[in-house]
């Protein structure tokens, strides 16, 4: 019988993927500081961005799900839609 274990928390799994960017930009630290071939320095510099962006998706649909709904069925309306105006203004 497979046990399945429960689902990641929403804080538990931005921690997790926030802390495997950390690593690889540890990582790049040191490849930069041992004067690493420039090529591989930017193919971990690209898993550090992936790694934050995913961060950040799960962060918003997160928000979207909780937040925003709960603020759209209150008085909230006009405040959740301006701060989700200014993240999608941030986002590259």
């Amino acid at each position: 019988m497979t046990v399945k274990s429960s689902p990641l928390t929403t804080r538990q799994n931005v921690s997790r993927r926030l802390k495997i960017a950390e690593g690889h930009l540890r990582k790049i630290i040191e490849m930069v500081e041992n004067d690493t071939y420039c090529i591989d320095i930017m193919q971990q510099t690209s898993a550090v961005r992936s790694a934050i962006k995913k961060a950040e998706e799960v962060l918003l649909l997160n928000h979207l799900n909780h937040c925003v709904v709960n603020a759209l069925s209150s008085d909230g309306k006009e405040k959740a839609i301006a701060e989700l105006g200014q993240v999608f203004r941030k986002i590259d």
